[in-house]
């Protein structure tokens, strides 16, 4: 798929001579650039919806029973704690599992002990963010974040591929 969208590209690109019958050829590069824009915005468009089947594909395999956000995100609290909510300025204190969809575990806090971070402002997938505010002290949950949510087309360079789906089994164990 990518190959595809690197084709069209590059076909856009392609230099074409003022006699060219192209319907791509555009004497004013800006409306170039913008048939460039929308081939790029279809494009994204595409594999957004070929992620979303794919998460869906998942949930469908495993049984689980989440709750799709307006962002794409989806979640399930399956164990329940009693604890104060999560809310953004808050520090969460977590235990995790990080994989991809094809099970292949990426990181985990097993080894190093729980990990915090500043609700709504550290440095974490924005998706992890969303996530963690639907969450109490206490509960255990799995977030699934589409990869718009979490490394998007770059990957995070070590272990989560671009253009990943990620899923973070993750207790709340405690706000600071």
């Amino acid at each position: 798929m990518r190959f595809l969208y690197f084709i069209i590209i590059i076909s856009l690109l392609a230099c074409h001579s003022e006699n060219d019958s192209n319907p791509l050829y555009h004497n004013n590069p800006e409306e170039l650039k913008e048939e460039l824009k929308e081939v790029l915005i279809d494009a994204n468009k595409i594999a957004a919806e070929k992620e979303s089947l794919q998460i869906d594909g998942y949930v469908r395999r495993r049984s689980l029973d989440v709750i799709k956000t307006g962002t794409g995100l989806r979640y399930q609290i399956y164990e329940k704690g009693n604890g104060e909510k999560a809310e953004n300025g808050k520090i969460a204190v977590v235990k995790y599992e990080v994989s991809l969809l094809n099970g292949q575990k990426c990181y985990s806090t097993e080894e190093n002990g729980p990990e915090e971070f500043k609700i709504g402002e550290d440095n974490v997938e924005s998706g992890l963010h969303e996530g963690i505010t639907y969450l109490h002290v206490g509960d255990k949950a799995k977030i699934i974040i589409p990869s718009h949510l979490a490394h998007g087309l770059a990957g995070d360079f070590e272990k989560i591929p671009i253009r990943s789906t990620i899923i973070y089994d993750i207790e709340l164990i405690a706000l600071k």
